[in-house]
């Protein structure tokens, strides 16, 4: 398994994120808020982790995974934008460093979207989200730097290649 954290903290994540009930549950939203508390409360030691990085966008890094959880630690280049998107799975993301803004939208039809709400997420924030909705977001890390966030999504990282279910297109705003 690839992946930036010891075997030990791999485990020890993953376990913790381990549910007989699935990654649809409040239960286990409230497993991966603990564990994303844990890990933005020592920044350190994901900043310390050989990231990789590209200027002027994001780059995903697995730091531990299995046939239901992944866990990602994602390093925004300044400047660095989703697409607006809703997930497929559970979403949960922690902010170690740095800001991100999330701007949330409403879906108008199967493609579009209005936006409804932005927010700068800063270090220690984090949020939880089930796939049921409406759950329509776009991040970005306008700067100044670089910022650091940690993802855990419900879903098989050798299954899956994203989280993302539906790509939007902004109408107005």
């Amino acid at each position: 398994m690839q992946g930036f954290l010891n075997a030990d903290r791999q485990h020890a994540v993953l376990a913790s994120l381990r549910s007989n009930e699935g990654t649809q549950t409040r239960d286990y939203l409230a497993a991966a808020s603990h564990v994303l508390r844990e890990l933005v409360a020592v920044p350190d030691l994901i900043r310390r982790l050989p990231l990789e990085r590209k200027a002027g966008t994001y780059t995903r890094n697995l730091l531990a995974g299995d046939e239901g959880v992944s866990v990602w630690a994602i390093v925004w280049g300044e400047g660095a934008t989703t697409s607006i998107h809703d997930h497929h799975c559970s979403c949960c993301f922690g902010v170690v460093s740095g800001t991100v803004t999330e701007t949330w939208y409403r879906a108008i039809d199967a493609r579009r979207a209005v936006p409804t709400e932005e927010q700068h997420r800063q270090a220690g924030y984090v949020a939880c989200m089930l796939p049921s909705g409406p759950n329509i977001h776009r991040m970005r890390n306008f700067g100044p730097g670089e910022a650091i966030s940690i993802h855990i999504y419900g879903f098989d990282h050798e299954v899956h290649a994203s989280s993302i279910e539906t790509e939007y297109v902004a109408v107005g705003g």
